[in-house]
């Protein structure tokens, strides 16, 4: 019975976009729980890997084309009960923006002191190393 109820939880996917030592956050419109800011993600489609939907989340809600350098787990959140997979990746070309306004209210970069004042409840462990060793050394 609990692997049901697992398998009905959307699967959702989230790029971990870093930057000229900063990290890429999105605010959506419409709150999802507690989180006001998180990464770009949004439900794996069909057939498609979770770095892919990374990837694809990314370009739809803040403009950047970006490309996958390495899995960083996943996890069920916390606050949403989704499952959750994340990818780090870098920017291969545009500008932030909030390319989905119907989705997306605006796009901050944020350096790694910043980071608690945007996400307070913090990020998941391996995604706070990971973010740990690259803005650190910027």
């Amino acid at each position: 019975m609990a692997s049901e109820e697992t398998d009905d939880r959307p699967n959702v996917a989230a790029a971990v976009v870093v930057h000229e030592g900063r990290v890429l956050l999105i605010r959506r419109r419409v709150s999802e729980g507690s989180l006001r800011w998180q990464f770009p993600a949004g439900v794996v489609e069909p057939g498609e890997a979770a770095t892919e939907a990374a990837v694809r989340e990314a370009l739809e809600e803040s403009g950047l084309t970006v490309a996958a350098a390495q899995h960083l787990g996943e996890r069920v959140h916390p606050a949403t009960g989704c499952t959750i997979s994340y990818t780090a990746c870098y920017v291969l070309a545009g500008e932030a923006h909030a390319a989905s306004p119907r989705e997306v209210a605006e796009v901050a970069w944020v350096a790694r002191r910043e980071l608690a004042e945007y996400v307070p409840d913090g990020v998941h462990g391996p995604v706070h190393a990971y973010l740990n060793k690259v803005l650190s050394q910027i």
